[in-house]
C-alpha cells in the first residue's frame, strides 16, 4: 500500500487552492471606478408643532395646520402616495415658557419624483406654515444603474492595469481567476462589498439647504472598488 501511495502521489499534478495551473502566474489587481449621475428625485420632511392648554386642543390645531400643508403639496402636483406620516405625538410640556401646555407634533415625509419641482414643494410647505423642516435630500431613482456604471469602469481599469503588468513582464493575460466586490459609496450612501476594503473617497452631491431658489441638484458620484485576480502565462514563441 505504501508503494502504491507514493506512485499515485508522484503522478498527481500540482494542486493550487487558488485554481492556478502550473504554467500560470497569479496577478492580483485592485482598482476603483466612478460614475456621475444627476439626482432626479428629492425627499424632505416637514411638519407642525402646535400648543394648547389641553391635549384635544393641541391635536385639533395640529390637524388643521397639517391639512393646509398637505393641500399645498397637492397643489404642486405631489401625489398622496408620496406623502407619508413620519411621526405624531401629543405630550404635556413640563419645562420652559410653555410649561403646563400640551404640544402636538406631526411630521410628514415627502417624496418629490421630479427634482426640478423640489423647490416649489419646499416653498409650498413653508408658505403653508410648516415650522419643522429637514432636507431636501437629493437622490437617484435608479441607484443601481449608476453603481453598475462605476463597477464597469473599475473592471476596465483593472483589466488595463493587468495588461500593463503583463506587457512589462513579457507575458499575456490568460484568464480571470476571481473578481471581488469591495463596495464603495454613492453620495452619502454606503455600498456594501464582499470583502472588507475601505471604499475610495467620493465627492458628495451638492447640499440643498436654505432658500429653495438655491436648490441645485449637481451630480452624485458613485465610487466603488474591486479586486480582480488574473492568470498570466508566458507569451507564445513566434
Amino acid at each position: 500500500m505504501f508503494g502504491i501511495f507514493l506512485l499515485s502521489a508522484c503522478g498527481r499534478s500540482d494542486y493550487d487552492p487558488r485554481g492556478m495551473r502550473h504554467e500560470e502566474t497569479l496577478l492580483s489587481v485592485s482598482a476603483t471606478g466612478q460614475a456621475d449621475a444627476r439626482p432626479d428625485q428629492a425627499q424632505f420632511q416637514a411638519g407642525i408643532n402646535s400648543w394648547s392648554k389641553d391635549a384635544p386642543g393641541a391635536s385639533a390645531a395640529n390637524r388643521q395646520m397639517i391639512a393646509k400643508i398637505v393641500a399645498a403639496l397637492r397643489m404642486t402636483g405631489i401625489a398622496d402616495k408620496d406623502i407619508q406620516t413620519r411621526s405624531f405625538s401629543v405630550q404635556r410640556v413640563d419645562w420652559g415658557d410653555r410649561k403646563g401646555l400640551y404640544q402636538a407634533s406631526n411630521i410628514i415625509n415627502v417624496t418629490v419624483r421630479n427634482v426640478d419641482r423640489a423647490a416649489a414643494a419646499v416653498d409650498a410647505v413653508t408658505g403653508a406654515g410648516a415650522n419643522i423642516m429637514s432636507g431636501p435630500d437629493l437622490r437617484l431613482s435608479d441607484p443601481e444603474k449608476a453603481a453598475n456604471s462605476a463597477y464597469a469602469a473599475a473592471y476596465k481599469a483593472a483589466r488595463s492595469r493587468a495588461q500593463a503588468y503583463a506587457d512589462a513582464a513579457g507575458m499575456s493575460v490568460s484568464r480571470i481567476i476571481s473578481i471581488r466586490d469591495a463596495g464603495g459609496t454613492q453620495g452619502n450612501r454606503y455600498l456594501p462589498g464582499a470583502v472588507p476594503v475601505a471604499p475610495p473617497p467620493v465627492v458628495e452631491q451638492a447640499a440643498a439647504n436654505g432658500s429653495a431658489a438655491r436648490l441645485m441638484p449637481g451630480e452624485t458620484t458613485s465610487a466603488v472598488a474591486i479586486q480582480v485576480d488574473f492568470a498570466l502565462v508566458p507569451k507564445a514563441s513566434s
